[in-house]
């Protein structure tokens, strides 16, 4: 009977081996159907494929020695990256710890111990013998106790408790690879915005500086015309005035250009005071971006990819806290080797062992477990609203990429019309003032207004190439989902036998 009763439980412990409560995991859909294409037409040609992008060299696309040099130093370099690459390693580590419940877990605790006994000690019941009437007196002792021990315990997984763990475990470790690809993606994108913006000083510079040429030239002759009588003295304070507030523009923008300099060295890993970058005025046009469509997005953002990837791991949790109603079945065992002498310690009459099975059923658990499930349920829901906040945003930085492209595409079109206006008035006005038409306030609007449209047609140039830069990091940098599917562990064999 005792047979068939064992035979009947291992049946059930076997068939229950596979079930595992909670929820399967699917992911939850968008928060609307993607679109087949984009809402705002970009200013070029869609002739690239959707591959064009460089994988996880996506910088490339711009041709700049300087620009994929310094990426190259922040990849490996940057502080932030190396610690995203560390919680990468810290995450591994912990799924490999919940991989460690599908073992047992066996022990030891050899012991060496010398004891005295009381004479006074309790018999725990037993007679005291009597020597005429009189109770013996019992002797203390002493003696040594050498003991072997070893204990081995191992949860039952029935219903699925572990299996939620490394699952959770799981989906953690690849939320942070997608983190970690999230970092790279928007570190290398704030490195080419920098650059591309320090590139724009570069440019602004040479104008404010060529600006402060003729501003010059244009002293020297009011100086000349006021010595000669013809100018008066407040031609000559307006021109100087203007030269020295030109001089202050050359200056703010050598500031601006030191700033964005001291950036990109800590996006290197180095000391602002450590690195020159050599002046070279930005003269590049923004590379036409593949685009795809929309629902391309969800696969490219790493972000979106961490956002799914905790959703994965909130319904893990969610099966955890219903296993919790569940019984925790536990196997144990100890044996070993006890003995007063050392030299009989591992004979047989010292060996002693003892099986048991452990099944904690929760009964009443003043709604613990009820309220733990009910907070899972809500932490899933609340990953899932997280994720379709984060597909809406991906949606709209894409959309504002192609609008502000668009839009700068234009403007850049007409503020160089008005760059050439503004060199005309500029020449109509000084041949004016010489030919005594005029007078020089009519030179002095048109220089202000020469190096202001200059100037605004650099800064366009540059928030054209700064915007490309964040559009292609809104596409998610040519990345892909599939980059984190190998990044989980599974429980292996050799574990049986690590410490």
């Amino acid at each position: 009977m005792r047979r068939v009763t064992l035979s009947i439980t291992l049946v059930l412990l076997a068939l229950a081996a596979g079930c595992t409560v909670g929820p399967r995991y699917s992911r939850p859909a968008a928060p609307a159907p993607a679109p087949d294409a984009w809402k705002t037409q970009p200013p070029w040609q869609q002739a690239a494929p959707q591959d064009a992008i460089p994988k996880g060299e996506w910088w490339k696309i711009y041709n700049d020695a300087d620009l994929n040099a310094f990426e190259q130093q922040l990849l490996q370099a940057n502080q932030s990256l190396a610690a995203a690459r560390d919680r990468l390693n810290q995450a591994r580590s912990l799924a490999r710890v919940a991989t460690a419940d599908f073992f047992p877990q066996l022990s030891t605790d050899p012991s060496v111990v010398r004891e005295r006994g009381s004479g006074n000690r309790p018999l725990n019941g037993e007679q005291v013998p009597l020597i005429n009437g009189v109770p013996e007196v019992i002797p203390p002792y002493t003696q040594s106790v050498y003991t072997i021990p070893f204990n081995i315990n191992y949860e039952v997984d029935i219903f699925g408790r572990v299996r939620r763990n490394v699952e959770a475990a799981n989906a953690t470790l690849q939320s942070t690879a997608a983190d970690l690809q999230n970092a790279q993606l928007v570190l290398t994108a704030e490195l080419a915005a920098d650059y591309f913006t320090l590139r724009e000083l570069d440019a602004e510079f040479n104008v404010v500086q060529e600006s402060v040429g003729y501003q010059r030239k244009g002293l020297d002759l009011v100086n000349n015309r006021h010595n000669g009588g013809v100018a008066s003295g407040l031609e000559v304070a307006q021109q100087a005035a203007l030269l020295d507030s030109t001089l202050s523009q050359l200056a703010l923008v050598q500031q601006s250009r030191a700033q964005y300099e001291h950036a990109i060295a800590v996006l290197l890993g180095q000391p602002a005071y450590n690195l020159n970058v050599r002046v070279a005025p930005l003269q590049a046009t923004p590379p036409p971006v593949p685009l795809g469509v929309p629902s391309d997005v969800l696969e490219r953002r790493p972000d979106i990819s961490s956002a799914e990837r905790q959703m994965a791991y909130q319904n893990a949790q969610v099966g955890i806290a219903r296993s919790a109603f569940y019984p925790h079945i536990t196997l144990s065992g100890s044996g070993g080797w006890q003995s007063t002498e050392i030299a009989s310690l591992l004979n047989a009459p010292s060996l002693f062992w003892s099986l048991g099975a452990d099944a904690l059923q929760p009964i009443f658990e003043g709604g613990r477990n009820r309220a733990n499930l009910a907070a899972a349920q809500a932490a899933y829901d609340q990953s899932v609203a997280n994720y379709r906040q984060s597909v809406l945003t991906a949606f709209q930085q894409v959309e504002d990429g192609i609008s502000n492209l668009s839009t700068l595409s234009q403007a850049l079109t007409t503020q160089r019309a008005a760059v050439e206006d503004a060199r005309r008035a500029l020449e109509i006005a000084n041949h004016r003032y010489v030919g005594g038409v005029t007078n020089y306030l009519d030179v002095i609007t048109a220089q202000t207004t020469l190096l202001s449209s200059e100037r605004l047609e650099t800064q366009l140039l540059g928030q054209q190439m700064v915007s490309s830069v964040y559009l292609v990091k809104a596409l998610g940098g040519g990345w892909d989902a599939s980059e984190i599917k190998n990044q989980q562990v599974h429980p292996q064999a050799i574990q049986i036998l690590q410490p």
